[in-house]
C-alpha cells in the first residue's frame, strides 16, 4: 500500500481549511484516511500551520511520500529538516 501525506479539504463552500494527512494513494482527496498529521488555513494572516512532527517523520520513516504542498508545509514546520537529518545520520 503507498501511502501519501497529502491535504483534505474541510470547512464551508468558499471558505477552505485543510488537514494534512497520511493515507492511500489510491483513496479520493477527501475519502478514507490513516492518520491526521496537522491542520492548514489558508485564510488566516499569516497562514495557521499546525504539524505533529513526530507524527509526520514517523510516516516518512515508513516510507510514506508527501505531495508539493504537504512538502512545503513540512519545510516551513520543520520537519522536514529533521527527517533529512535523521536520513543522513544513519
Amino acid at each position: 500500500m503507498a501511502v501519501r501525506l497529502r491535504l483534505t479539504r474541510v470547512g464551508k463552500k468558499k471558505q477552505p481549511s485543510y488537514r494534512i494527512v497520511a493515507a492511500d494513494a489510491r483513496s479520493p482527496r477527501d475519502g478514507k484516511y490513516l492518520e491526521i498529521v496537522g491542520t492548514y488555513d489558508p485564510r488566516r494572516e499569516p497562514s495557521a500551520i499546525t504539524v505533529d512532527n513526530e507524527k509526520a517523520i514517523e510516516w516518512l520513516k515508513k516510507g510514506a511520500q508527501p505531495s508539493e504542498r504537504v512538502q512545503k508545509l513540512l519545510v516551513i514546520s520543520g520537519a522536514w529538516d529533521e527527517f533529512q537529518a535523521s536520513k543522513a545520520s544513519k
